[in-house]
């Protein structure tokens, strides 16, 4: 059994398809939605038990979030059927190992994010590029022999390039209702929460999307949207897990402390340009993009002399012409700059921390 969780729109549900068109017989594979209405009806068990009598082999759950006592029914047709292959995909808002049935034991969970630049390259402009660690990206090792001028991409990437839909047309449209659909459905009905709160969810967004970046005051905040301060930590970290925004932990409170949040960002540069359009302030596009990249495999906490700090490396992130007044020459501390194509010394270009996944 494998779970796959997202944000709305990374692809999950395009990469199953995918799978099964490319790799199976249709024959012993099923497809099916959990928000169909179907299982007003019939139980997801009762389905896999008719579909593997019939010499079924590999069943695809798509959306298990929007299906009641999903882990459950996910755990006793894993114990009732163990030959058969189950993958099931879920919303990032979903806490799958909480579930009310122990998953954690039965089915391994990936979690797909957004597009990095490195993988915009492939997918948009087919581009083969590797996988840099940090370590290689700070000596200065990146390579792009196939790509002359790497910042017209990017600067593409930072408006697009995040989702996989950003390749077709509308994307803008498809972006924002997106936003919608994870502050109305997704956050409320895992969450439980009534109409009246996915308004003051839209008017947080707002309000982060509109700061450069947000520096949370949770007390007026909670009484500017006329909620409880508790509340407010609970929506923050629904809005964090849909995908919608980032939250930048204290370097001394540790990374996984909900209470201490230093700044806020939104999850990635895509949402920023739906959100603020052409108005987007150019830092904030530059810290989000840096947060959003290499928070995957790197604890980014935030530092008290620069912008970032990953493993004791300190990182501060600017313009083409930011200083490094700040910046000790220590070797442990680095000046990302936007709008330069390769690296020198201790100061390394933006784009290159997009190949790190």
């Amino acid at each position: 059994m494998l779970g796959i969780i997202g944000a709305r729109g990374v692809g999950k549900t395009t990469m199953i398809l995918q799978y099964i068109k490319q790799n199976l017989n249709s024959k012993n594979a099923l497809y099916v939605s959990a928000d169909d209405m179907y299982f007003s009806e019939v139980k997801l068990i009762d389905l896999a038990d008719e579909f593997y009598k019939n010499a079924g082999k590999y069943l695809f759950i798509d959306e298990i979030h929007k299906y009641a006592d999903w882990s459950r029914e996910l755990k006793n047709i894993y114990d009732s059927f163990p030959a058969l292959k189950v993958v099931f995909t879920g919303s990032s808002v979903l806490d799958i190992l909480k579930g009310s049935a122990d998953l954690s034991r039965r089915a391994i969970i990936y979690n797909l994010q957004g597009l990095s630049f490195r993988e915009y390259l492939n997918f948009f402009h087919h581009y083969d590029i590797e996988v840099y660690s940090l370590q290689q990206i700070i000596n200065n090792e990146v390579k792009l022999d196939q790509i002359k001028h790497p910042i017209p991409l990017f600067k593409d990437y930072l408006k697009r390039g995040y989702y996989p839909f950003g390749v077709e047309n509308e994307m803008d449209i498809r972006l924002g209702q997106i936003i919608v659909q994870t502050l109305e459905s997704d956050i409320p009905q895992y969450a439980n929460l009534n109409v009246g709160t996915s308004r003051k969810l839209k008017r947080l967004l707002s309000i982060i999307a509109e700061s450069v970046p947000f520096k949370p005051n949770f007390s007026k905040i909670a009484e500017i949207i006329n909620v409880s301060r508790n509340s407010l930590d609970d929506y923050f970290l629904y809005m964090e897990k849909a995908g919608l925004i980032g939250q930048l932990r204290n370097e001394t409170s540790g990374i996984r402390v909900l209470g201490k949040v230093d700044k806020v960002y939104l999850d990635n540069t895509n949402i920023v340009f739906n959100l603020v359009g052409d108005q987007s302030n150019a830092g904030n596009i530059r810290k989000t993009f840096f947060f959003n990249q290499m928070r995957v495999n790197n604890p980014v906490i935030s530092s008290k002399t620069a912008d970032f700090v990953i493993d004791e490396l300190t990182f501060e992130v600017g313009g083409e012409n930011k200083q490094q007044k700040q910046i000790e020459r220590d070797g442990k501390s680095f000046v990302v700059k936007d709008n330069i194509e390769f690296g020198y010394l201790n100061v390394l270009p933006l784009w290159a921390f997009g190949l790190n996944y």
